[in-house]
């Protein structure tokens, strides 16, 4: 018995101890067994999957034409508002004086022309005097049509029908000009669209007129079809990334509220051109760049760094860096340092 466990010991550390067919090549100097891949590009067009919120595509952020202070928000945020209906107003004190000075001084004005017109018309005053009694005239006509369009513009209408959904100032606040009061959307339209931020390379694949395919967590069931409405023209500042537009097609009006969380899957329909080889392919990769070694005579390897376009279910889309190579050594590459001699076992 001891015999027997004697000789099943050592037999378990020669086993242990001996070296794979690849670490005796290595040791030895020999080329080392990989398997390859021959390189050659693809039209694809892969599936973009990205996530964003929900808005409207007539969201409007509404404000006075003049600074001042605000008299009263009759809303608040979620109300349900009706075309015309009065927002807000601000306090018309400073307008209101500023309106009937700009009448004082076209009543001024106007007893002058009418005063330089007689003296004209009796040879006493001359041609330049009615004509600068004309100008100022015309000049305080066009002072007091400013301040009473300012005053119209005091007061906040709903420019449409839908509902408030942020209020952004309160009574008694000190606003500026074109400072946003409220924002309005006109979501009883149905309407929706959903904002979907995308890198670079995912925002040049996609076009106007992709079809798309929208997911809610308050559906995770059900899916919606989209398509792309419009892309953004320039990178977000907040963000860093650049935007593309869904709009949905039949909504699901009572599911929707603006800023809900939405998932999107774009199917470009203009296709790349890229290669698509296996994930373990890859050396020191990350999310856009890694390494792999190639080898263009079938006796030595390169190591070269690729771009990488995604990754999906184990294969790699890349987009460049292999445009020089033949073959791809996909099993074996652990082995391998630039310029190692290989054979290629299949």
């Amino acid at each position: 018995m001891k015999k027997i466990s004697l000789i099943f010991s050592v037999c378990f550390v020669v086993f242990a101890c001996s070296p794979t067919k690849k670490e005796e090549s290595i040791q030895q100097n020999k080329p080392i067994p990989v398997t390859v891949m021959a390189l050659q590009q693809e039209s694809i067009s892969s599936p973009i999957q990205a996530s964003g919120v929900f808005t409207t595509e007539d969201e409007t952020y509404l404000g006075f034409k003049v600074g001042g202070v605000v008299q009263h928000v009759f809303v608040k945020e979620g109300d349900a508002v009706k075309a015309g209906q009065l927002l807000a107003s601000l306090n018309l004190t400073e307008i209101k004086a500023q309106v009937q000075q700009a009448q004082i001084l076209l009543n001024k004005a106007q007893r002058d022309f009418n005063r330089a017109k007689n003296l004209y018309r009796d040879s006493v005053a001359t041609l330049e005097q009615f004509q600068n009694a004309k100008t100022g005239l015309e000049i305080a006509q066009q002072a007091y049509n400013a301040g009473a369009f300012n005053q119209s513009f005091s007061e906040i209408r709903a420019s449409q029908s839908g509902f408030i959904l942020k209020k952004l100032a309160n009574d008694g606040q000190i606003v500026g000009p074109g400072t946003p009061i409220l924002l309005l959307n006109g979501a009883n339209k149905g309407n929706w669209v959903l904002k979907i931020g995308l890198s670079d390379r995912d925002w040049a694949a996609t076009t106007v007129g992709d079809p798309a395919e929208i997911r809610l967590d308050v559906s995770p069931n059900e899916s919606f079809k989209a398509s792309v409405l419009a892309k953004s023209e320039g990178v977000d500042p907040v963000t860093g990334t650049l935007w593309v537009t869904l709009r949905l097609q039949n909504a699901p009006q009572a599911k929707l509220a603006a800023g809900l969380f939405g998932k999107a899957i774009v199917t470009p329909r203009k296709k790349i051109n890229s290669w698509v080889i296996p994930y373990d392919a890859i050396l020191d990769g990350n999310a856009t760049e890694g390494y792999v070694f190639v080898t263009q005579d079938g006796k030595k390897v390169e190591k070269i760094k690729i771009h990488i376009a995604r990754i999906e279910h184990g294969k790699v889309f890349v987009s460049g860096g292999l445009e020089q190579a033949k073959s791809l050594i996909i099993t074996g590459n652990a082995y391998l340092d630039a310029g190692s001699s290989i054979q290629i076992i299949r």
